[in-house]
């Protein structure tokens, strides 16, 4: 995973990818509304002394793509720093957030992707295509969005690790500091949510979602790791049947692999959310006081998890 041209990385429960780190975190997707509850969650346990950024490798799909970028960067850790972002959020907001009219090519990309059951290579390849087909806003608009959030151009740690998938092969792609592209390239990358963003370039390929292969966490990167925690929108909320390429036992999946392979798993995620609402702005309040809520409830076990 250290070249440019080897970012493309197998999704392997049994390789052991995390097996030279101690701690890892992991932070899924689920849109603005994730975003908004991972960043209350992990402040507030911060403000506890409880630094789940101190992890080796930090690994980051959709939403949680930039708020990895923001943990790896420290601008989560303090008080002043959640003000800092509060006040910048809804730039970002106004570009994540869907237009209330998608055109044709966008609706048929987004229901595709909604409604596909598996992660074949080739559903992945055809949700790939119509991404590219879709006629969404150009794709500086979300990265430039992303930058001035981050406020960083060079990448912020080794630590961080960014998963994304290629449009056109429907390979899972893993970004890192070796990759030569910018923390808002790669987040906003991950973040292209088939017809709502339009797919980014990195390394020569067209990117799109992270969360279109399968796995809304990627925690495969974490497999061989002593101890790691997972924040995902699947921790208390699991789907009836397959939806967007993810089985709804994949999480299980995932935790019980790095189980197996001798890791602890601290997995949590918010108590409530509405699917239709993720990439709503108005979702935001609700959010942020659900995760501080959350996090004074999980304080002393997070503490003990992670020392």
């Amino acid at each position: 995973m250290s070249q440019p041209d080897s970012i493309a990385v197998p999704y392997d429960l049994r390789a052991g990818y995390g097996a030279d780190h101690r701690r890892v975190l992991v932070l899924g997707g689920g849109g603005i509304f994730f975003i908004a509850w991972q960043v209350a969650y992990l402040h507030r346990l911060a403000k506890r002394g409880i630094d789940f950024g101190a992890a080796t490798r930090v690994v980051g799909t959709s939403a949680g793509s930039v708020v990895a970028s923001l943990v790896t960067a420290g601008r989560i850790e303090l008080a002043r720093a959640e003000l800092g972002l509060l006040a910048k959020l809804p730039n970002m907001v106004a570009a994540m957030a869907p237009t209330d009219s998608l055109r044709p090519s966008q609706l048929r990309a987004l229901e595709l992707f909604r409604q596909a059951s598996d992660a074949r290579p080739e559903t992945i390849q055809a949700i790939g295509r119509a991404a590219l087909a879709a006629d969404a806003d150009p794709a500086p608009k979300l990265r430039r969005s992303i930058a001035a959030v981050l406020a960083k151009r060079e990448w912020p740690s080794d630590s961080l690790t960014i998963a994304t998938v290629d449009t056109y092969t429907g390979e899972r792609l893993v970004l890192t500091a070796d990759a030569g592209c910018s923390p808002a390239r790669a987040a906003a990358a991950s973040s292209s949510v088939p017809g709502l963003f339009s797919p980014q370039l990195v390394s020569d390929r067209k990117c799109m979602d992270g969360g279109v292969s399968g796995s809304g966490t990627h925690a495969d990167l974490a497999v061989g790791a002593e101890r790691v925690v997972i924040l995902s929108l699947s921790a208390q909320l699991r789907a009836p049947q397959a939806m967007m390429t993810i089985h709804p036992d994949s999480l299980d999946t995932e935790t019980q692999a790095i189980r197996d392979a001798g890791g602890d798993v601290f997995l949590r995620g918010p108590r409530e959310a509405q699917v239709d609402t993720l990439m709503s702005p108005d979702s935001i309040p609700e959010a942020v006081a659900m995760g501080a809520d959350q996090a004074d409830s999980d304080a002393e076990a997070a503490a003990e998890f992670w020392r």
